[in-house]
């Protein structure tokens, strides 16, 4: 029985253990992290990164010595026969005779090398694959970028959630309280009931807020689960508070930041797809220069009545044969031409687009700066705002219990703090999120 006991107890213990291992705490920044090795875009991001280096090695090849091997088995299952006049064999002239030249059965062994000796479109092929990788690269640090904004807003969002339950929470307290307080002193018949009723209204919606704020709270877990790269129901506990990336947020260094537009990884992918125009232009010229290859060739093949081949008696015939293939584009009927055209005018689009490209990220950068001085002085408001508004109910609480405020200026002061609490706990979010969009506007390093 005390066996039975302890193993009870045993696996109690240890599924409270799991339970306390599988809760995920981080910070912000570890948030970040852990989503850019474990985002679903990242990984899909680094996977394509394997795969053009695998496409880079695939065109290398190409221009690599090639070598096959080949074995071919013919076996006549009726054989055709060649005509020769009868007389060549003592028959009777003007008469034929049917006669089989080859045996029923031939195998041939070979081994072919080929080497591409010259080829413009390998050439060109080769940068393109260098390329293609450069590309693949830069949409992983674009992605990282997404990420790290995405995590960081939705790390925000909990931490609004989380705070607005903490302040609907409080004021529910305030307001139950004074409920309490109005329900006394209406039964002193010192308030009319109109009062009472008022506060009522007041704590159900506050109620209803909080109960919705709640089931916000576990959405904003499971979009901030998605962004790391989790299952929605992985129990996530967040070590940073808001105030603290309030503060680290403000950075005003932000604003005197010198943005060098050809650094930023947008305008570098611009310039990577105006490379693989300029390619493409060039791989469509290098197809009127003429390819050189070569080949040498080394076999065997032998000939039987029987399947008879790997019989040490059997004899094999030894070939070889070394050849060169020069390949010369003479006249297309002006097609190559044609595409040539084509592709320098999609060479001349793509210097449009990368012009086009130069002032709107200048201009990104610009309204990213503003955006950001706006959101911290959105802050400031706020917070001046909402101690106002909280001093100015508290002074209304005071009047309306002692008959000196109808509960409608009360309500209208209620109101009017709840509303600036929600500017407030927005505007810490803006500040949060304006930063991030700024540092990837002004392409600010992750690190």
């Amino acid at each position: 029985m005390r066996k039975y006991i302890f193993s009870i107890f045993m696996l109690f213990f240890t599924s409270i253990l799991l339970a306390q291992e599988t809760v995920l705490r981080l910070s912000m920044q570890e948030a970040i992290d852990y989503a850019i090795k474990n985002n679903y875009e990242n990984k899909i991001a680094s996977k394509n990164i394997e795969g053009a280096k695998e496409r880079k090695w695939e065109t290398t090849t190409i221009g690599l010595p090639q070598i096959n091997g080949k074995l071919d088995y013919q076996n006549w299952l009726k054989q055709q026969v060649a005509f020769l006049p009868a007389e060549f064999t003592g028959g009777a002239p003007g008469t034929f005779q049917a006669i089989k030249f080859a045996p029923d059965q031939t195998m041939n062994a070979s081994v072919t090398l080929t080497q591409l000796i010259f080829d413009g479109s390998y050439l060109v092929g080769l940068q393109s694959a260098k390329t293609y990788l450069k590309i693949s690269e830069q949409a992983k640090e674009k992605t990282e970028m997404a990420t790290r904004e995405a995590v960081i807003n939705a790390y925000g969002n909990v931490l609004i959630t989380e705070k607005t339950i903490q302040i609907l929470e409080n004021n529910l307290r305030v307001l139950k309280k004074n409920l309490f307080e109005a329900q006394k002193t209406y039964e002193n018949g010192l308030m009319e009931q109109e009062k009472v009723e008022q506060l009522q209204i007041t704590l159900g919606n506050v109620e209803n807020n909080l109960r919705n704020a709640k089931r916000m709270s576990l959405i904003a877990y499971k979009m901030l689960n998605i962004a790391l790269g989790n299952s929605i129901e992985k129990r996530l506990e967040l070590s940073d508070t808001l105030d603290n990336l309030v503060v680290s947020s403000t950075n005003l260094d932000l604003l005197a930041y010198e943005f060098d537009v050809e650094k930023h990884i947008d305008f570098r992918m611009v310039e990577n797809e105006r490379e693989s125009k300029r390619l493409l232009m060039r791989l469509e010229q290098s197809k009127a220069l003429p390819s050189l290859s070569a080949f040498v060739n080394y076999g065997a093949n032998s000939n039987s009545n029987t399947f008879s081949f790997f019989d040490a008696k059997q004899r094999w015939f030894d070939y070889s044969l070394l050849g060169v293939s020069l390949n010369l584009p003479i006249f297309s009927s002006f097609g190559r031409q044609a595409k040539t055209a084509r592709a320098k005018i999609e060479l001349e689009n793509a210097d449009i687009r990368m012009e086009e490209a130069r002032q709107k990220l200048n201009l990104q950068a610009e309204v990213a700066k503003s955006e950001y001085q706006l959101s911290i002085g959105n802050y400031e408001t706020a917070k001046k705002n909402l101690g106002l508004a909280e001093r100015i109910e508290k002074k209304q609480q005071i009047k309306f219990f002692e008959g000196l405020s109808s509960s409608f200026d009360l309500l209208q002061s209620q109101n009017q703090l709840y509303t600036q609490q929600n500017q407030y706990v927005q505007s810490m979010l803006n500040v949060i999120a304006k930063k991030v969009k700024l540092e990837n506007a002004l392409n600010i390093s992750i690190k």
